[in-house]
């Protein structure tokens, strides 16, 4: 299957920047999702033209678990992910002046959508980049990580897309990601660990975009999960209640 190309890369110095600043050209509807998706083509007077995966407030369906927002909890996965320094969260801003409202604006990422999670997970060739994935998601308690919602670029990177059900203060966390539970993460990672745990308790000024986003619940939480990792680096076994999504992919 052919993928959709972007000129825009997520290892350019400037492409936060450019999702901030890029003005808005056609908007492509997305099927199939809960909530308004639009694929979005920007254009940069420096950077020339990108695509960005854009999700008003507004098209937004009411969820019983979850308030209203949740573009700024897709911002604050990814700003969450670059407190770790760990780039599993393609860059990802708020847009208030974007066509259909404010919303979140992400950098659409190449990739097959036929290598999702299940696919990516036969072999060994991804096993610490998905573990990493697994990490990231319970420290940010993913309510929502289908196997569809893992991608593979075209460079062999794996990026986690669809962030917005993260953060809640109660434990939420659904994912397809089981395959490894059981697995020592490595001790540099808990380092980064402790690094944003003391970030946030320091209210840094490298944790102010997320701490923006969270409630003080919500703050307490994350670092009881954060703390929780550190303690016990391993990660769990399937919980006995809900605990993957539903559609899987």
């Amino acid at each position: 299957m052919a993928t959709l190309s972007n000129p825009w890369h997520a290892d350019a110095p400037w492409v936060e920047d450019a999702l901030r600043e890029a003005s808005f050209g056609e908007l492509r509807f997305i099927p199939y999702s809960s909530n308004d998706v639009y694929l979005a083509r920007l254009s940069h007077p420096e950077h020339g033209e990108g695509l960005a995966v854009y999700k008003p407030r507004d098209g937004e369906n009411p969820l019983w678990d979850f308030p209203g927002g949740l573009d700024r909890r897709e911002v604050a996965a990814y700003d969450f992910a670059r407190l770790l320094d760990w780039p599993v969260v393609p860059p990802t801003v708020l847009r208030p002046d974007a066509p259909r409202g404010v919303g979140s604006v992400q950098l659409f990422i190449e990739h097959d959508p036929a290598q999702h999670y299940f696919e990516l997970r036969e072999g060994d060739a991804h096993d610490m980049a998905l573990v990493r994935m697994a990490v990231f998601d319970l420290l940010a308690n993913n309510a929502d990580r289908k196997g569809g919602h893992v991608l593979l670029d075209p460079t062999g990177h794996i990026w986690g897309i669809d962030n917005g059900l993260c953060f809640h203060e109660e434990q939420k966390l659904r994912t397809v990601i089981w395959d490894y539970a059981g697995t020592r993460i490595p001790e540099a990672w808990c380092e980064s660990i402790a690094r944003a745990r003391d970030a946030i308790m320091s209210e840094a000024p490298e944790a102010a975009p997320l701490l923006a986003a969270l409630s003080r619940r919500e703050r307490r939480a994350l670092l009881a999960r954060c703390e929780a990792m550190l303690v016990d680096p391993v990660l769990p076994e399937m919980y006995p209640w809900r605990c993957v999504p539903w559609p899987v992919v």
